[in-house]
């Protein structure tokens, strides 16, 4: 009876599926030359490369960011519909958000601190933004409806105080 090989495959290069692989890092490293997404970029394509890639990570995580915004708008606006068209584009845009969190999560898992640090600042920006959007739809939402700042005490005036009309 023959023994088994432990001998992997060879691929059609000839080299084992490890010994074609590259070494990967399990701890955070600074440096231009990292791996984002996709085999060979930036990689040793410079720095410009790199802070591009640096840009495309920042803008990804802003996208995520802004999609869970128009998610949670969107669901607010429509909750009182039970229309087919709002659940649909919710689940179009849960769906493009959850791929950009997956893609962000492999972009960090490049272990670069430089990405990580891109898509840090991309998700606060993101937040920065949406949130300013939001709170501003809400606002003008709120003012065309009942009387401007409805249910929320804005038009309510307060008496002075005793000692007020004293002084």
């Amino acid at each position: 009876m023959a023994r088994p090989t432990t001998t992997p495959p060879l691929h059609g290069d000839g080299h084992a599926p490890a010994a074609s692989m590259q070494a990967m890092s399990s701890s955070l490293f600074w440096g231009d030359r990292a791996v984002v997404l996709f085999p060979g970029w930036p990689g040793a394509r410079g720095l410009g490369s790199y802070l591009l890639s640096l840009l495309f990570v920042l803008a990804l995580a802003a996208l995520a960011e802004a999609l869970h915004a128009v998610s949670a708008h969107v669901a607010h606006r429509w909750r009182r519909r039970g229309a087919v068209v709002p659940a649909l584009l919710l689940t179009a845009v849960h769906a493009a958000r959850m791929g950009a969190a997956y893609l962000l999560m492999l972009a960090v898992m490049s272990y670069n601190g430089g990405v990580l640090l891109a898509a840090v600042a991309g998700h606060a920006l993101g937040f920065l933004l949406t949130r300013s959007w939001a709170s501003r739809a809400e606002e003008m939402e709120a003012g065309h409806g009942a009387g401007a700042g409805a249910g929320r005490g804005r038009d309510r005036v307060i008496p002075p105080s005793d000692d007020a009309a004293k002084a």
